[in-house]
């Protein structure tokens, strides 16, 4: 019954951030790239949930693969304009991110340290998105292609806070240079991924890194 229950829940979770990002878009309080990484950030959650009601790896698998079908069919169609950009096409990030969902909630829930999931979901979700916005409205240093200066500066301090406060919390058990080791590794592959992988590269090199270093 928790089982159906969390399923359940998880379903109208998504489906509330998908019509939230829908509306502010539709009224123009919110720009498409803004409503895009507030769904970005809140679906990244959904692993607080997971962790509650999932208690072996293919019942925790059960909702980022019906992710993944519903991302690829809405992405097919154009439903949900507010979280599509322009070449949105080509841009797989969508799926990469309910996929990576899919790998890491197997794999962890599979080995029973869903734990070590958080971190790379989180910063996938928290780092990634909120540079984003950082850059859209502030980012007045640009690197190199949409990245700016102010925005990677966050994702930076983010990924730093999701690990070091996440590691003490679960108990992970990482050191402070290992800590130091996965914030610049997930900062690395953030920067070298190419449009949309870093949604597969930062998660799930992320957490491949902290089962390692466990």
């Amino acid at each position: 019954m928790k089982t159906l229950i969390g399923i359940t829940l998880s379903n109208i979770y998504v489906l509330a951030l998908l019509l939230l990002s829908s509306y502010l878009y539709k009224t123009q309080k919110a720009s498409r790239e803004t409503t895009r990484k507030l769904v970005h950030i809140g679906a990244s959650n959904w692993w607080f949930m997971v962790m509650w009601y999932a208690d072996t790896a293919l019942t925790a698998a059960i909702v980022p693969m019906m992710f993944v079908i519903v991302n690829y069919y809405m992405l097919k169609n154009h439903l949900f304009k507010s979280i599509e950009r322009e070449g949105e096409q080509q841009d797989l990030g969508r799926i990469f991110y309910a996929v990576s969902l899919l790998v890491i909630t197997v794999w962890t829930f599979g080995i029973g340290r869903p734990e070590i999931g958080v971190i790379g979901v989180l910063i996938m979700g928290y780092a990634d998105g909120f540079a984003a916005l950082v850059g859209i409205r502030y980012g007045k240093h640009k690197l190199y292609g949409s990245k700016s200066l102010e925005g990677s500066l966050v994702a930076i301090v983010l990924t730093v806070v999701i690990v070091v406060f996440f590691n003490n919390i679960y108990a992970i058990g990482l050191t402070a240079a290992e800590m130091v080791l996965v914030v610049c590794s997930a900062v690395f592959l953030e920067s070298v991924s190419l449009k949309g992988s870093d949604n597969l590269t930062v998660p799930i090199g992320t957490t491949l890194i902290i089962y390692f270093l466990m």
